[in-house]
């Protein structure tokens, strides 16, 4: 299975320098966890989180208002879409993403998620797998610490 048939083609995408509010507002209005940042030509560079949002914009204090494009991850992780699902799988799992924008040449054309995967693909195991896989690498500390 490639990407391309179980990408989601709609993508939240914003500019640089639109606001981190407005990034904000549009993960709330179309009900995403994510917006892909893309340059004046429509490529994609970068891509923001809710997660993003909450712990480096609000939890830093940082303004609101501030430019999205200043908090947002880089490089970009993303596939193509023929990549193979498992190989989609291993690169989300090697950068710790649970979002992987899908990408044709320069030009942004889809999304896949770890949702995507188990609701597409059936295979609730796999994705269970990979969340598991994402969340250790993300956060080894909460695998690791001693809990009592």
């Amino acid at each position: 299975m490639h990407l391309g048939e179980i990408m989601t083609p709609g993508v939240v995408t914003a500019a640089p320098e639109a606001s981190a509010i407005s990034a904000a507002e549009d993960m709330r209005d179309r009900r995403v966890g994510s917006v892909v940042i893309v340059d004046s030509a429509g490529s994609p560079v970068a891509m923001i989180t809710d997660r993003d949002i909450a712990v480096r914009i609000l939890a830093g204090r940082v303004d609101p208002e501030s430019a999205v494009g200043e908090h947002a991850s880089r490089p970009l992780i993303y596939g193509d879409p023929a990549m193979e699902l498992d190989e989609a799988a291993a690169l989300m799992v090697q950068h710790g993403v649970r979002r992987l924008p899908v990408v044709d040449g320069e030009r942004l054309v889809g999304i896949v998620t770890l949702d995507d995967i188990a609701v597409r693909t059936g295979n609730l195991e796999v994705a269970q797998r990979m969340t598991a896989e994402v969340i250790e690498g993300a956060l080894p500390e909460f695998y690791f610490h001693e809990r009592g």
